[in-house]
């Protein structure tokens, strides 16, 4: 489902459970990809992110531990304001390769573990796990980090008119 013509779209979620109801959305109407995941490899890399906060985030390996250090101490707070300030997350940054599911995985499946994620990062009472770069955020913030990551990854996702 990849075209090379296929433009990112703007999706602002003022919650997560609008989110969620454009990823069931995608799901029920099909999409275009205008970028490299399907849509179970966005919503299973969703609900991974949506997860750490709540139980953990998985050790950095042990050379990058002191640059996470670092940027954590230095320029992941600005980076951090201006992200929120702007209200979007820049494209192409690295992530966890244990928050990618292969492609072609069932798209239901994750779609389902994105929602669950969701609800249980919603009614998640605090305090957060600390970022190994952002350390440790608080409910708002942390609310705001995830809708920005979620519009990220769904805005590479057009609906089927």
């Amino acid at each position: 489902m990849s075209s090379p013509k296929a433009i990112r779209r703007k999706v602002p979620f003022a919650t997560l459970d609008e989110a969620v109801a454009d990823a069931e959305n995608l799901l029920a109407k099909g999409y275009v990809r205008a970028g490299n995941w399907d849509l179970a490899q966005v919503c299973f890399h969703l609900a991974e992110w949506l997860r750490y906060p709540i139980e953990g985030f998985p050790k950095p390996p042990l050379l990058m531990r002191p640059v996470f250090w670092l940027a954590r101490s230095t320029i992941a707070p600005r980076m951090l304001q201006k992200t929120l300030a702007k209200g979007e997350m820049p494209p192409g940054a690295p992530t966890l390769k244990e928050s990618v599911a292969p492609p072609g995985s069932d798209p239901s499946i994750a779609v389902a573990k994105l929602k669950e994620a969701v609800e249980r990062f919603k009614a998640f009472p605090g305090p957060y796990r600390p970022s190994p770069l952002l350390g440790v955020l608080d409910r708002e913030t942390g609310h705001k980090v995830q809708r920005l990551h979620c519009a990220h990854h769904l805005s590479f996702l057009i609906p089927q008119a």
